[in-house]
């Protein structure tokens, strides 16, 4: 287990170098390319490196990081009950995208994000759907205290709030990564959202609604209480990927989508940390009964 610990904080660190190293080359190296010509010859590797697969590298580490923080407090069982439907709804979404425009509009992948499944969609942002809805989900579920006041109305406000914070994500993100001196992807029709279309939010909720909805199916029979300090990974996972897409955002002078994402999604995912069930801590003592038997003596007196 302690292994498991290890390679799993060493995943969530490598997932954060690599996107501060991710911002250090699209935001001053791109622009500036006479800077690589100043770096040593390993500079000059690395930099080749960061711009071809650094994207890759970052959201393999992130869902790395992720599963194995399910599997060890979850079970494994329930981290792939997760990690299944968001993958896999997540690709029929994104696979629907690209080549028919719903539910998100009409799109394109660009190079950097990796191979492309059936020529459309990058392997790696199915897994980004998975560790940004799985953080999303369970900070909402534990601070709406789902399974210590289990409720219908709970089960769906922690669904629907879940999926608020994922995308609440992507009004950061996708006007920097698709309007970019080195855009991932572009909207064939640019909508009126900084170039989004409004159809985009509509699509990124309703695809972590259904995802979100099939994992608490599958969890049902299987409370899961948490202590705040269980929940600092899926914090700080929320909170660097929104750090990544705020940096890149405020690059490209968009600030009014980083103020909505601070409203919408990082103070909800603050609040919901902070509030997660106090209940889990505490330790219900009941008073110990102790019976002492005594027996019974009798004194014969002469």
């Amino acid at each position: 287990m302690k292994q498991l610990v290890v390679v799993e904080r060493v995943s969530l660190i490598g997932h954060i170098v690599s996107m501060v190293f991710g911002l250090v080359g699209i935001l001053l190296v791109v622009p500036n390319a006479e800077l690589i010509l100043n770096l040593s010859e390993f500079g000059q590797t690395a930099m080749q490196w960061s711009m071809a697969g650094g994207g890759v590298v970052y959201m393999i580490l992130g869902a790395a990081a992720v599963l194995l923080y399910a599997s060890r407090t979850l079970g494994v069982g329930r981290a792939v009950a997760f990690l299944l439907p968001a993958v896999l709804i997540s690709l029929t979404s994104e696979l629907l995208g690209t080549s028919t425009g719903f539910p998100f509009g009409h799109y394109q992948y660009l190079s950097g994000l990796g191979y492309k499944i059936a020529g459309l969609v990058p392997f790696t942002i199915p897994l980004s759907w998975f560790y940004l809805g799985c953080v999303s989900y369970l900070l909402a579920r534990a601070g709406l205290e789902v399974d210590t006041k289990p409720s219908l109305w709970r089960h769906i406000s922690a669904i629907g709030l879940g999926s608020l914070l994922l995308t609440s994500w992507d009004f950061v993100l996708d006007p920097a990564m698709s309007q970019t001196t080195l855009p991932f992807w572009y909207w064939q029709q640019p909508g009126a959202f900084f170039g989004m279309p409004y159809q985009n939010f509509a699509g990124w909720l309703g695809t972590g609604a259904v995802f979100m909805t099939v994992a608490a199916l599958l969890w049902k029979n299987q409370p899961i209480k948490f202590e705040r300090s269980q929940l600092n990974l899926p914090l700080v996972v929320y909170l660097s990927n929104f750090g990544f897409a705020t940096m890149m955002s405020l690059a490209a002078g968009f600030s009014i989508p980083v103020l909505l994402g601070l409203v919408l999604g990082v103070t909800p995912a603050i609040i919901l940390w902070w509030k997660a069930s106090a209940a889990n801590n505490q330790v219900t003592l009941e008073p110990a009964t102790k019976e002492v038997s005594v027996a019974s003596i009798e004194v014969a007196l002469k």
